[in-house]
């Protein structure tokens, strides 16, 4: 199938999957994007595993049935943990990307050996997140340590755009982690909201601690899925793309306009539970 013709739905509990679909089309400019923001039910980090699964199976229908794609990325780490298996299982003629944080390549590049995470308690209590560090933590050939850190509330204040709790919780968040780890030298954002907080998240872990997020890999395996080559991904003209919220869609078109550009508006939908 020619790049144009593909058509990706991408979903997230709100705006911050948007730092996900700006490595998606800088990576994939002939590719189309239905971007979906679950902001009513946002954040997902914070609700129970069952009702993260079951919302998810309902986006992914109604993404399937309403916009016919052929392909999706889950552009949040909490439905990936906890419902990426399942939507695998249900719709196995789909190619799913998902996204997880990125705490293999931050431990090679942890000089260290000591990594932070920072993550919502969705991602971090799930099944999925404890399988991923098990095998690096075995499969490691030097001291490592890694320490979790949920990080409640920070989430939701990237979504509504609250300054002054952002920067609150990013530092109250980051000063655990360096508490914890003195030659803390790495920090995986671990929710895909974060990268839109990085300037607090930095100047709290200070400039010699290195940031690592998950969209450029998610990005390249989205690429890989789609088989396309990388000349032809990169070469090809931008695609339309649409931007669709089942929350209030100004915030939505604020966020795409604030950190990635766009003037397009994005439009109010309904996605129905799962009957």
């Amino acid at each position: 199938m020619n790049a144009s013709a593909r058509h990706v739905g991408v979903f997230d509990s709100g705006v911050g999957g948007l730092s996900v679909l700006r490595a998606l089309r800088t990576e994939l400019p002939g590719v189309r994007f239905t971007y979906l923001a679950d902001s009513l039910h946002a954040p997902y980090g914070e609700r129970s595993a069952d009702w993260v699964a079951n919302r998810s199976q309902a986006i992914v229908r109604w993404l399937r049935q309403v916009h016919r794609i052929d392909a999706l990325v889950v552009a949040c780490n909490t439905a990936t943990a906890l419902a990426i298996d399942g939507l695998r299982a249900t719709h196995a003629d789909l190619p799913i990307v998902g996204v997880e944080p990125a705490i293999k390549p931050a431990a090679e590049l942890s000089a260290s050996g000591q990594v932070g995470v920072l993550a919502t308690r969705g991602t971090l209590g799930s099944e999925r997140y404890r399988a991923l560090r098990q095998r690096l933590e075995a499969a490691a050939t030097r001291p490592l340590h890694i320490h979790d850190q949920p990080c409640d509330g920070l989430a939701g204040a990237i979504e509504r755009g609250d300054a002054e709790a952002i920067g609150r919780l990013g530092n109250q968040h980051v000063g655990s982690v360096r508490q914890a780890m003195p030659a803390l030298d790495t920090l995986v954002l671990g929710c895909t909201h974060y990268p839109f907080a990085i300037e607090v998240l930095q100047q709290a872990a200070g400039p010699a601690v290195r940031l690592v997020d998950t969209g450029e890999a998610v990005a390249r395996r989205t690429r890989q899925v789609l088989q396309l080559a990388t000349a032809e991904a990169g070469q090809a003209p931008q695609a339309e793309s649409a931007l669709l919220t089942t929350g209030e869609p100004e915030a939505l078109t604020a966020a795409a306009h604030r950190w990635l550009g766009w003037q397009q508006p994005a439009q109010r939908v309904v996605v129905p539970d799962l009957g």
